[in-house]
């Protein structure tokens, strides 16, 4: 069995022309330090797939600064006008190329996380705050994920 994490990015910059570019605020910053301590205290993922856009990569930096990484990719398929289905299929290939990682955190976009955990999840589409981690069990042999749970940086505990 392996738990797979959905983040979505903390806070960002307003919308500009280039999206890409966004960054997190400071409140982002903070949104994406404080769910890593959560990770680290509950999941301890191994294994991160992250959106190539600046706000997503410092989210994952923020997230993952004390947690060790056995695998770490950035991915294009989870932008945010990412095919779900696609980005589903490249997820459980990267679980099946790599069994020693069980934990895997993807952190990406809305609307693509909560189209991911539906893909993943069928019937379950959460709403993603800034900094949201959804939780998914994952048995890898059948192919077949649970919905679990989801966590906001104003509502867990450290």
């Amino acid at each position: 069995m392996k738990t797979i994490l959905i983040m979505r990015h903390g806070e960002a910059t307003p919308m500009q022309a280039d999206d890409a570019a966004r960054q997190l605020t400071e409140t982002g910053h903070q949104e994406a330090s404080r769910m890593g301590q959560w990770l680290a205290t509950h999941h301890k993922p191994d294994a991160l797939l992250v959106s190539p856009y600046i706000r997503a990569q410092q989210t994952a930096l923020d997230a993952t600064q004390h947690i060790s990484l056995q695998f770490n990719e950035t991915c294009s398929d989870i932008t945010p006008d990412g095919v779900p289905q696609i980005a589903a299929d490249y997820l459980e290939t990267l679980i099946a190329m790599h069994p020693d990682c069980n934990t895997w955190l993807v952190v990406a976009h809305m609307p693509i996380v909560s189209y991911l955990v539906d893909q993943l999840s069928p019937g379950h589409m959460p709403i993603f705050n800034t900094g949201a981690v959804a939780v998914i069990e994952y048995d890898e042999h059948k192919q077949r994920s649970h919905y679990l749970s989801i966590h906001s940086p104003n509502n867990v505990e450290i």
